[in-house]
């Protein structure tokens, strides 16, 4: 029998007077003030420096506390959708907790997709969201929407709060389950009457969290077991996930690799946990990984998962993955280990804290043993990287080609400059074309794949570069002409909040993934991926002698409609141009709009379900295609 969410199951129970549920008939020491205002002092009292979010009814008692006294910046976005994806591009660019504040209905439910996404890439976010009275649960109110259960599977934790006196504590509790542990979302509903009744506050708060205690230390003899499967392999690989991010082990992981001399190979949110100029680095794996970095994998006795959940794009087909390693598996998360690869030796606790004990172990072990000699394994690797360097075709119709456009992004770019991207094919070619030097500097929505995430990320990002770097951590965001209009209206947060995020779109004028596979397998079937106008009509020519027809929207006007900087690209000198100028703007946003090759692909590919020795680097070439591990 399925059991009720909290808030049926609270909509079931009788209700008395709202006076009855005062909090100072009960508490009657520290500060009185309303549940509205425990909020602001609450977060204020965490150290919250930045919250995204925009109001509505069922939350505006906290708006109304939120006055030019905050000690918190509030920046006002277009969406809820965008709040809460500002809160996780925030997080990530700051290893700090996101925060966004938005109302009951339809704008709790608005932000279900950001929380969503945070939850499968682990990002620590608390999201605060309005609630009808107490009196009014359950009776299907004006913009009432049970959020507490419609996120149910994908928060971390959850609260309803129906009582002012919770509020300090149920923050605070939200606030530490966010970012311990395996960070991820929490919801925090807070009900109007909760909001607007009065409770005597006071700080520090006592949580009541019995039973959360993750485990940050590895346990028994595992970092011994480790060891000594370092010691027998002839062939091993570092697998870098998202979680060694999180934990900001990006030193232990290279040392790691010095002290072993394994490779590393990264998946999507790990870009960059090692600079890529490092020699042991070979790359992204997967479905459009570097073919060093897929072989690596499929050739090696042994497999060490460090942060990494063996997800579908990484894996193919998971019983052909790596399918003579043995598994040594790291993560903060116990229900990982074991879910979709059996480790021979499991590890729970937090990355920096089990690599710092290991590679002591490691040492140990091969002071007594000696250490494996790889020059054979370096000599197969080497060899993958030399034959298949990561390339592209030159367009064939004049267009730019959209490889070289991020090559050159990057080439221009501050080695401090934090990335971005939405989600498509300009996704991946980001993914393997920029040049990544430092931790921290890669944010893309990973597990979920959610168009719309690149803009407001960005606007996170830079509010977190202003907060922490005093900006001068610049940010670009690498967009597509699909995604980047699902969220195009927070270019007017931009402007407004005067953040001067760089805007690059690689417009191709179609859903270009779901182009590239409707061109491998279907037939070239394009159906409802083209994104041009179809009707040629006076003046809607692109400029400057051309005669294509104009994609809409014009993303230059678009740009200058919301007060920004839009310049659009068609030639290399163009475009080289353009970047440089951007660059150099730093009091506005700036949108480039470089017109590409539709046709471009993204190679190397692993189609779906396939076996990642199946990978195709260009079409009729399949480099690892009967090779044995």
């Amino acid at each position: 029998m399925a059991l009720p969410t909290p808030l049926q199951a609270f909509s079931a129970v009788p209700k008395g007077p709202v006076e009855k549920l005062t909090a100072d008939k009960r508490i009657v020491n520290g500060e009185k003030m309303t549940g509205a205002k425990a909020v602001v002092r609450t977060l204020e009292d965490l150290g919250v420096e930045d919250v995204f979010g925009l109001p509505g009814g069922a939350i505006l008692p906290v708006y109304d506390a939120i006055n030019d006294d905050t000690k918190f910046r509030f920046v006002l976005v277009r969406h809820e959708q965008a709040a809460g994806h500002a809160a996780e591009g925030y997080a990530v660019a700051t290893g700090k907790v996101g925060v966004c504040i938005v109302t009951s209905g339809p704008g709790a439910t608005n932000v279900v997709t950001a929380i969503a996404d945070a939850n499968m890439d682990s990002i620590p976010m608390v999201v605060i969201t309005g609630q009808v009275g107490v009196n009014a649960i359950g009776t299907d109110a004006f913009q009432e929407a049970d959020i507490v259960g419609i996120t149910y599977p994908i928060v971390k934790h959850s609260y309803l709060v129906t009582s002012a006196q919770d509020i300090p504590r149920v923050l605070s509790e939200a606030y530490h389950i966010a970012r311990t542990g395996r960070p991820g979302p929490v919801v925090v509903d807070l009900t109007k009457t909760a909001q607007t009744e009065e409770l005597y506050y006071s700080w520090p708060q006592r949580m009541i969290l019995p039973g959360y205690n993750p485990t940050t230390k590895a346990h028994g003899r595992v970092l011994s077991n480790a060891a000594k499967l370092f010691g027998q392999s002839y062939r091993p690989v570092l697998y870098v996930g998202g979680g060694a991010m999180r934990s900001d082990a990006g030193a232990q992981v290279k040392r790691l690799s010095e002290v072993t001399g394994a490779p590393i190979v990264t998946t999507l949110p790990a870009r960059g946990i090692v600079p890529e100029s490092d020699p042991a680095v070979l790359g992204m794996l997967g479905m459009h990984g570097t073919i060093a970095a897929t072989g690596a994998v499929q050739q090696c006795d042994l497999l060490v998962a460090i942060g990494a959940r063996f997800d579908d794009r990484v894996t193919g087909s998971l019983p052909d993955f790596a399918p003579a390693a043995r598994v040594i598996h790291i993560d903060i998360d116990p229900a990982e280990i074991g879910k979709n690869r059996q480790a021979d030796v499991p590890i729970v606790g937090d990355v920096a804290t089990v690599l710092n004990d290991l590679v002591p172990e490691i040492e140990r072990y091969q002071a007594i043993n000696g250490k494996p000699d790889l020059d054979a394994w370096w000599d197969v690797i080497n060899d993958l990287r030399e034959k298949y360097p990561m390339q592209y075709d030159e367009s064939p119709d004049g267009t730019l080609a959209p490889q070289w456009v991020v090559q050159e992004l990057s080439r221009q770019a501050s080695p401090d400059t934090i990335w971005v991207s939405g989600v498509g094919q300009h996704q991946m070619w980001a993914a393997q074309f920029i040049d990544f030097h430092k931790p921290h500097s890669w944010i893309s929505s990973g597990g979920l794949g959610t168009m719309g995430f690149g803009l407001p990320a960005a606007l996170g990002a830079q509010v977190g570069s202003d907060r922490d770097f005093d900006g001068k951590k610049p940010v670009w965001l690498i967009d597509g002409d699909g995604s980047f209009q699902m969220t195009s209206e927070e270019l007017a947060a931009l402007f407004f909040n005067r953040l001067p995020v760089k805007i690059a779109i690689l417009n191709n004028s179609v859903y270009g993934m779901v182009r590239q596979w409707q061109t491998l397998f279907y037939k070239n079937h394009y159906s409802a991926t083209n994104l041009m106008d179809g009707e040629a009509r006076q003046g809607d020519t692109i400029g400057d002698g051309a005669d294509e027809i104009m994609d809409v929207p014009d993303f230059v006007k678009l740009a200058e409609a919301y007060g920004c900087v839009g310049i659009r690209a068609f030639t290399k000198e163009q475009a080289e141009e353009a970047i440089r100028k951007a660059n150099e703007i730093n009091d506005r946003p700036v949108l480039i709009d470089f017109r590409v090759w539709k046709d471009a692909m993204v190679w190397p590919m692993v189609a779906a379900g396939a076996s990642n020795s199946d990978v195709t680097y260009k079409p009729g070439i399949q480099p690892l295609k009967g090779i044995q591990a």
